[in-house]
């Protein structure tokens, strides 16, 4: 699924952190996979796995 980030609702520590990620507002990202607790998403040529509760903090718009 590709989506594009709308907005992060998530403390400055956080927030930081993944947009140092490169999972910044208005970024394209694509969902490649969600096993369990984790989902894997990539934007550009990086991959990220990302555990449930700070997936749910990024707010997308499904493309």
């Amino acid at each position: 699924m590709r989506a594009r980030i709308v907005d992060i609702q998530a403390g400055y520590g956080l927030r930081r952190r993944l947009i140092s990620l490169g999972l910044a507002p208005g970024q394209e990202i694509t969902v490649l996979q969600t096993v369990g607790r984790v989902m894997i998403v990539s934007t550009g040529s990086t991959t990220i796995a990302l555990c449930r509760g700070m997936a749910q903090k990024i707010l997308v718009e499904v493309l």
